[in-house]
């Protein structure tokens, strides 16, 4: 929008000739959305205490956690709200995978809001029915996979890339949509597990978008994917824009979500984030590094599974409390230490996906 608008008048004035670079509007969606969840945040909080979408907390989980009780949450709307509108003014609006990472983002908070909403209104953790939430997640993902599977600009379609290796891709065929339905729906709901302590979660998003932009700018940029023999999908250099908004946006939350957390994302946030990085995996091809990338989110995901298959077959339970981030608060870990300790190794992980364009 003001992208094309400024740079449209470098004819008059050629130093606006510098919007034309991908890297410099990044810049400035990390910075809008910084600004704009910055200062918006304060009457936000007060608006949602005002509104009393506050957060009940579950009397099974850490006894440490029973102080949180009536933090305002749905902080969500103002992070997807700041990368839409910092999206919408600094990135090539006619780049249809930029519509699609708006869609996602939008879908998949719009399925959390109307979560929190419910569990803010009947003061319960129950909110929207489990398979209508995961339905509609199906739903949603089903038809971001298709739009793939049916492009045919896509010179990779139904293809999955393997790390470590020069342009080794596996042809999925048809099964290319229930797996797209697998990443998007399982990276949207591994983030809403991990968010479960102060900052932790969205701390681990900014990670993760700081990783997926340089593979989204290597991957649209034909002479780096080259060099670095990763598969050129053109169009896609783009979604750097959309990943330093989500970058900025988290950077600006974080903020006020750090230990002690003056305001909660909510399930607006959580599975829109995590729909959104789904969705730049697939559309990237690069599936298999997101579970590098995230780490953590898988980690989060497996010890909640384990602890349900453990306690259904034996009785006995894996984990003190899952997810695991609970775990080591109940082995007396400090929040703060638990939320820190991840971010480590999530920033370790994010190092290590990126070594997979070079070892190859």
């Amino acid at each position: 929008m003001l992208y094309k608008l400024l740079y449209s008048l470098n004819e008059f004035y050629s130093p606006l000739n510098v919007f034309r670079y991908i890297t410099f509007r990044a810049a400035l969606a990390v910075v809008t959305a910084l600004f704009i969840t910055f200062i918006a945040a304060p009457w936000v909080i007060e608006k949602l205490r005002n509104l009393s979408m506050t957060q009940h907390v579950r009397n099974e989980g850490p006894r440490t956690h029973l102080h949180k009780e009536g933090t305002p949450t749905m902080g969500g709307i103002l992070i997807i709200l700041s990368v839409v509108i910092s999206t919408l003014l600094w990135a090539d609006l006619s780049n249809k995978y930029i519509l699609i990472m708006t869609v996602a983002i939008l879908g998949f908070g719009l399925i959390g809001l109307t979560d929190d909403y419910l569990k803010a209104i009947k003061q319960n953790t129950k909110g929207l029915k489990g398979w209508y939430k995961f339905g509609a997640q199906i739903v949603l993902a089903m038809g971001i996979g298709m739009l793939f599977y049916y492009n045919p600009e896509d010179p990779y379609i139904a293809s999955l890339s393997i790390p470590f290796f020069k342009k080794w891709l596996i042809d999925l065929g048809w099964f290319y949509i229930p797996f797209s339905i697998l990443v998007i729906v399982g990276s949207s709901n591994a983030v809403n597990l991990t968010d479960g302590i102060d900052g932790l979660a969205i701390g681990l998003v900014g990670i993760a978008c700081l990783a997926n932009g340089a593979l989204v700018y290597i991957s649209g940029h034909a002479g780096f994917s080259q060099y670095l023999h990763v598969l050129y999908l053109p169009g896609t250099g783009e979604l750097t824009v959309f990943c330093g908004a989500m970058f900025g946006a988290a950077l600006g939350f974080l903020w006020f979500n750090s230990y002690p957390a003056e305001i909660f994302m909510g399930d607006v946030g959580s599975l829109g984030l995590g729909g959104a990085l789904g969705t730049l995996a697939v559309i990237t091809k690069q599936e298999i590094v997101l579970a590098v990338v995230g780490g953590i989110f898988v980690i989060e995901t497996f010890s909640v599974m384990i602890q349900v298959v453990s306690f259904k077959l034996t009785g006995k339970r894996v984990f003190k409390m899952a997810p695991i981030h609970h775990h080591f608060e109940e082995k007396g870990w400090p929040e703060p230490k638990v939320i820190v300790r991840f971010w480590i190794v999530g920033i370790i992980l994010a190092m290590l996906s990126l070594t997979t364009l070079k070892v190859r």
